[in-house]
């Protein structure tokens, strides 16, 4: 047994205690819902078809945007590139309830738009409003771990394609997507786990999944029944791990970067497919937000409301990176270690009313850490602690392992090797995840509505309780801000971005 143990890279004990902590929820859980005898009912065989067609459809929508808007943004060579990137990434810095939110309002009968311009619009709700939300707030995702793949990728092979005759459309994909399987892939675990969490879209558009009755069930105090619910759901999320796990692509050197010049009326045609997705994502909600403003005014905003979100949110983020390091690095050294892995990845799929209820038991064996900040800070981390492992992890996959058996040769031990070389050259990947840990900290509604300190109030919970209330023209300043304070964020993740690729450029052109 020693010497088993002995044979561990040095990242798997710290890695496996993080993993088992990652799994604490689950047991509270488990232990919660024991009391549930009845499995199922009509209803539950309701919210559970109603929540996979709600993931499906969203992962489908999410891979038919955004895998081309990665081919756009990686090879095509458009007026404005780097605005267009940024413009098609933003989706990520307005929280998907708040899209929900002003397009409930814009549609319908006496929405905004008709108050307006006299139109009558259909309706936004039920399941059909809440995957169009959905998609037009999680495509990003896929678009943006493509697009990292493809920008990896040597042109040689299209060019190759090229002259045996294939044409552009064909070389792209049987060429390059085939190779890009494993960001699309991540991509779409990514939009999956975030669509089967997500509690506001739902609930705004009255449809009745795994997470909205979750929230019915707590508030009727049928504890237990939530709990049965979440464990229930929790099987859906280990079912699309395992998917995602039999998903293979291949890993290869970077070489010369592919250029797609398009003709000035396919330059036309791009823009105007692509304008639709942002008039829906950004434009609306914002000039909503801007209407209610100038109709309402301030109200009763005050500005630690986004002290307080910007704060928690930061040390989620420091934390999550922190912790991300060895499980990303277990992973890469063998079986176990991706194990570990994808036991952290249950986190993200667990809604934030069900890691909320979790951790309240929690506090309440601990009361030194009821209704604390760092009791909210742990449910942060929990839940988005994947993000930041998957961006240290496919900064790590592609360092070269000769530079670290170099550093090796010349004496350096297995930590001076990590610490000098590896470390260094996986910031990036680190400041990435901390920017998406950061995002979506910020955007986390239910978890902070259970788990904030008495008398600590976020720009979600703010802008939840006038939703509730009815007053909708409350709710622009703190819509306004946290989209503000979650483009600085994406910014942030764009600028990391941007130096690598540069590195790239600089690395494959002599």
């Amino acid at each position: 047994m020693r010497r088993m143990f002995a044979r561990w890279p040095a990242s798997y004990p710290l890695a496996l205690i993080i993993a088992l902590v990652a799994l604490v929820p689950v047991g509270v859980l488990v232990g919660l819902a024991s009391d549930e005898v009845q499995l199922f009912d009509a209803h539950n065989l309701k919210v559970l078809t109603n929540t996979l067609l709600l993931m499906v459809f969203t992962v489908l929508g999410s891979v038919l945007i955004g895998v081309p808007l990665a081919l756009l943004t990686a090879y095509v060579q458009m007026p404005w590139r780097r605005l267009w990137l940024i413009l098609l990434a933003a989706p990520l810095a307005i929280p998907s309830y708040i899209g929900a939110f002003t397009l409930y309002a814009a549609f319908g009968r006496g929405g905004e738009i008709e108050n307006i311009l006299g139109l009558p619009m259909p309706a936004m709700d039920g399941l059909v409003g809440a995957t169009i939300v959905m998609i037009l707030y999680s495509y990003p995702f896929v678009m943006l771990t493509t697009r990292a793949s493809l920008l990896s990728l040597d042109a040689s092979l299209v060019n190759a394609a090229r002259t045996l005759g294939m044409t552009l459309g064909v070389s792209l994909w049987r060429v390059v997507l085939p190779r890009v399987v494993t960001g699309i892939a991540a991509g779409g675990l990514l939009v999956a786990l975030y669509t089967l969490s997500d509690f506001g879209t739902p609930a705004i558009m009255r449809l009745d999944t795994f997470t909205r009755v979750i929230f019915v069930e707590y508030n009727a105090f049928g504890l237990s029944q939530a709990a049965m619910l979440s464990l229930q759901l929790l099987v859906i999320v280990g079912l699309v791990l395992f998917l995602e796990s039999r998903v293979r692509g291949s890993r290869e050197r970077p070489g010369r970067h592919l250029t797609i010049w398009p003709k000035p009326w396919q330059r036309l045609l791009i823009a105007l497919g692509v304008t639709p997705v942002l008039m829906l994502a950004i434009v609306l909600p914002l000039a909503v937000f801007g209407i209610w403003l100038a109709r309402d005014g301030a109200g009763g905003f005050e500005l630690s409301y986004a002290w307080n979100s910007a704060h928690a949110s930061f040390l989620a983020a420091i934390f999550a990176v922190v912790l991300a390091v060895p499980v990303a690095h277990a992973a890469i050294a063998g079986r176990a270690g991706r194990l570990m892995e994808r036991m952290t990845y249950f986190g993200f799929g667990v809604p934030g009313i069900v890691m909320g209820t979790a951790l309240v038991y929690v506090g309440l064996q601990l009361p030194f850490l009821y209704q604390t900040l760092g009791l909210l800070v742990v449910a942060y981390v929990l839940r988005f602690l994947p993000l930041a492992v998957g961006s240290v992890r496919s900064t790590a996959e592609g360092l070269d392992p000769s530079l670290v058996k170099a550093a090796r040769l010349l004496g350096a031990s297995p930590r001076e090797a990590f610490q000098r070389v590896t470390l260094p050259l996986t910031v990036r990947g680190m400041v990435a995840g901390a920017a998406l840990v950061f995002l979506e900290a910020m955007r986390e509604l239910p978890a902070t509505l259970m788990l904030g300190p008495t008398g600590f109030e976020t720009l979600a919970t703010y802008l939840w309780r006038v939703y509730e209330a009815g007053y909708f023209g409350r709710a622009a300043i703190p819509g306004l801000l946290l989209v503000l304070m979650s483009a600085l964020g994406l910014a942030l993740m764009l600028s990391g971005e941007r130096r690598a690729e540069f590195d790239v450029t600089e690395n494959t052109h002599p």
